[in-house]
């Protein structure tokens, strides 16, 4: 009689030695994002992460803040071009800087990184930028998973996810019911593209004009590759600053849907947003965008930054303060626009004029 191989999960496409291979591999960056919150509480490879919430007291009434996200299909120019480490990046400011535009500190993390089939340098690349984007933004990376989903998803396919949790003081939250009429709008100068309008972009400048990532672009001293990955800007802690140092009423996080659409957000019934195009050039890869797709100006805006990643909302008389503060930190900002009563705006908020050439 002959003798027959059982199944095993391995035999179905899961490699759990890999994935402990993987672990390994990540546990010194996670290592690097430990605030003393979560020093010496257990450690990556346990089936949850703790944080020392007595450092909560200092609180008189803590507000917990928490965000999910992810970056879109930005990563599957991750893929295509095998730089794995800046998507992990990405995923901590989408995270962290929704936290913060309430006021709220950034306190810890997890992220989830499903594969298709685990590459163990690949998962802790993916891991380490994640770790290096926790302390940019001053928060611990507590645990997450990597998940194997063979059949599902390709050898080299990947998505990325996670989730974050911050505090704030409850009579310190920023937001609408703080803006008032005359208050100046800042805006902060993204890195790029950041994490949305990847769909667009890869259809316009990939699909449609056909362009090589690999192509020299001389607009951008670099490579359409490595333009597109740019990591995204984290602001997080600069807006912290901000915060300790200069009367702030709100923030908003340029994402998908544009600067108008993000900061209509934060702005109260009655009141109205304008932000002059004038104040700023948006960045080559922009123009490059709409040029490619023929993508109108007012469909660009609805999908990607066009060069603004955070908006500052403050009263007039601490405008230059706000500036003097992020210019200190290296951010690039300005004042970009004004509070003005509603009127006849049917939206909160508006861009208007022409980009400055």
């Amino acid at each position: 009689m002959s003798e027959t191989t059982g199944a095993s999960y391995a035999s179905a496409g899961v490699d759990i030695e890999a994935g402990d291979r993987a672990v390994e591999l990540m546990k010194e960056w996670v290592k690097k994002t430990q605030r003393p919150e979560v020093a010496g509480l257990g450690g990556l490879g346990g089936f949850a992460g703790l944080f020392d919430a007595s450092a909560l007291k200092r609180f008189d009434r803590p507000l917990l803040a928490s965000a999910t996200d992810g970056v879109g299909t930005k990563v599957d120019l991750a893929r295509k071009l095998g730089v794995y480490d800046t998507i992990g990046h990405d995923l901590v400011g989408m995270v962290v800087d929704d936290i913060v535009v309430c006021g709220a500190e950034p306190l810890f993390m997890t992220d989830y990184i499903c594969v298709g089939k685990v590459h163990p340098e690949r998962v802790a690349a993916i891991v380490k930028g994640i770790a290096e984007g926790c302390v940019l933004a001053g928060c611990s990376l507590v645990g997450g998973e990597t998940a194997e989903h063979p059949g599902l998803l390709g050898p080299d396919d990947f998505d990325v996810a996670g989730a974050g949790t911050g505090v704030v003081e409850a009579d310190l939250v920023l937001g609408a019911d703080r803006i008032r009429k005359g208050d100046a709008v800042i805006a902060m100068a993204s890195s790029g593209l950041h994490s949305n309008g990847y769909s667009l972009v890869r259809h316009v400048l990939l699909d449609r004009a056909r362009m090589s990532l690999d192509a020299q672009v001389e607009e951008f001293g670099r490579t359409l590759g490595e333009e597109l990955l740019e990591p995204t800007k984290i602001y997080s802690l600069d807006c912290l600053a901000l915060i300790r140092t200069a009367e702030v009423h709100a923030f908003s996080h340029v994402t998908g849907g544009g600067l108008a659409a993000n900061l209509a957000r934060v702005i109260p019934d009655t009141l109205h947003a304008t932000v002059d195009r004038s104040t700023w050039t948006p960045g080559a890869v922009f123009d490059l965008v709409g040029k490619a797709g023929q993508v109108e100006r007012l469909e660009l805006e609805k999908t990607l930054n066009m060069g603004v990643g955070m908006i500052a909302v403050v009263p007039q008389e601490s405008a230059d303060v706000a500036l003097t503060v992020l210019a200190d930190r290296g951010v690039d900002a300005w004042i970009a626009g004004e509070i003005t009563d509603r009127g006849a705006h049917t939206s909160g908020a508006e861009l208007t004029g022409d980009y400055a050439k």
